[in-house]
């Protein structure tokens, strides 16, 4: 249970250095405000009720994890985990992830060290936090990719019925990225900027359908280009698009429910044993003291979780079908 403890404490400190770090970048400087606005994208207006010291300390906070994570550029992971974060949505570049995830690792180390005053479980517990964070990485781009492609037909119809009434492509766009809500919004305006300081339209189309990785996505950049090289009415095409985006969803939305109840018992098969160990070492303390002091106990531990993880895998695998 200690372990166990440590571990979120570690993925929590993770997770508010990811918030804090997300509200400090939205106190930028004014080089920072005049580039966006070249970029076309203005500046916010400040909160006159935000805390001034808030301000600093997210400030303080961001220099010295820049400046560790200086440290780090030159790795290749790191720089190739810029692409991730972005698809995460998360406000940190490759290297920033590192140093905040390492910090997150270490300060689940220290407390299961100071608990358990075994340096072998805090190393253990150390990696596992940084696996968590990695899986809460995967877990926000999964998410984020899932509320885009949902918002994606509105998105089309918007664009559709936009250009039927006189506006161009790009003004289309634009309005997507003023009126609908993140993340959609959000790459549609990193596009905008993206073009505005002077990539073609093509270049920034292709790399926000590799950020979002959605093959309804591709589907409409794919037509935008077409569409751009032989001509023809894209409204007439985004609308088609935008009924089979719809109709694909739906489909999906029926398989979800219709495999709930696996997936369901995937989760609880999984959760049984840990939680029935949970309440059985509450209950009676040395109960399982047997089960982890002998090694042929500590072998079936072993295997019981091998097999807990065969089991879940082959159970997710069966209940994910593809649409």
């Amino acid at each position: 249970m200690t372990i166990i403890v440590a571990i979120v404490c570690g993925i929590l400190v993770f997770i508010a250095f990811v918030f804090f770090l997300e509200y400090a970048r939205r106190n930028r400087s004014a080089i920072s405000q005049r580039m966006r606005y070249y970029a076309d994208a203005a500046p916010r207006p400040e909160d006159p009720t935000t805390p001034q010291s808030d301000e600093k300390i997210a400030a303080t906070l961001m220099n010295v994890v820049r400046s560790i994570a200086k440290k780090f550029q030159s790795v290749k992971k790191a720089e190739n985990l810029d692409f991730t974060m972005q698809q995460a949505g998360l406000p940190l570049l490759g290297s920033e992830f590192v140093v905040v995830a390492l910090f997150g690792a270490v300060f689940a180390g220290i407390i299961t060290m100071l608990l358990t005053m075994n340096i072998w479980n805090a190393l253990v517990v150390a990696v596992v936090a940084l696996i968590g964070e990695w899986v809460y990485v995967q877990f926000r781009i999964k998410h984020r990719r899932e509320v885009f492609t949902n918002q994606l037909g509105d998105c089309l119809t918007m664009v559709a019925n936009a250009m039927r009434a006189g506006f161009s492509f790009l003004q289309a766009m634009e309005l997507v990225a003023k009126e609908m809500e993140p993340p959609i919004s959000e790459e549609f305006a990193k596009v905008m900027r993206e073009m505005n300081i002077g990539t073609r339209m093509e270049r920034a189309l292709e790399d926000m359908d590799k950020r979002v990785g959605s093959p309804d996505f591709s589907l409409m950049v794919t037509a935008v280009l077409i569409q751009r090289q032989v001509g023809g009415s894209l409204a007439q095409i985004l609308d088609t698009i935008s009924d089979t985006i719809n109709e694909r969803i739906r489909m999906r939305r029926e398989v979800m429910a219709l495999t709930a109840q696996g997936r369901a018992s995937g989760w609880i098969l999984a959760a049984l044993p840990l939680a029935l160990a949970g309440i059985l070492s509450f209950v009676n303390p040395g109960y399982l003291t047997p089960l982890i002091e002998d090694p042929l106990g500590r072998m079936a531990i072993g295997a019981a979780i091998v097999l807990e993880f065969v089991g879940f895998f082959a159970i997710q695998k069966i209940v994910d079908i593809e649409i």
